[in-house]
């Protein structure tokens, strides 16, 4: 299933909206666009949409994980919001719940963005 990768700005932060899966062959995609966002655009906030989500390989974690340890290098933010019920299961079992920020719906993850002072540990 091919991905859909799109990005908009709500106040500080940058939403990266997803759809379909996030596998082997279009992690790359993924990838491509976060470290632009991170690296070259410095993005203070960036906050990943995965309400829209089917699946999420090892390959999607690890791009993710990635983008994360970029951020924090960088004293930027990452966040994510809306994962279904086996991505939540995946991070939860990986206890990667405990390294990212995890919101349920984006309202709530742009809140924890004002809560947080830019470069705070995530």
């Amino acid at each position: 299933m091919p991905v859909s990768i799109a990005t908009r700005r709500s106040g500080a932060a940058t939403i990266v909206d997803i759809i379909g899966e996030i596998t082997l062959f279009n992690a790359p995609d993924l990838r491509k666009v976060l470290m632009d966002l991170l690296k070259v655009q410095k993005a203070p906030r960036v906050i990943v949409n995965m309400t829209q989500v089917a699946y999420i390989d090892s390959a999607g974690v690890a791009c993710l994980v990635e983008a994360l340890k970029v951020a924090r290098e960088a004293k930027l933010g990452l966040a994510l919001f809306g994962l279904n019920r086996v991505a939540r299961e995946v991070f939860e079992l990986t206890r990667l719940s405990r390294v990212f920020e995890v919101y349920g719906t984006e309202e709530e993850a742009l809140r924890g963005v004002q809560q947080a002072p830019s470069g705070a540990a995530v």
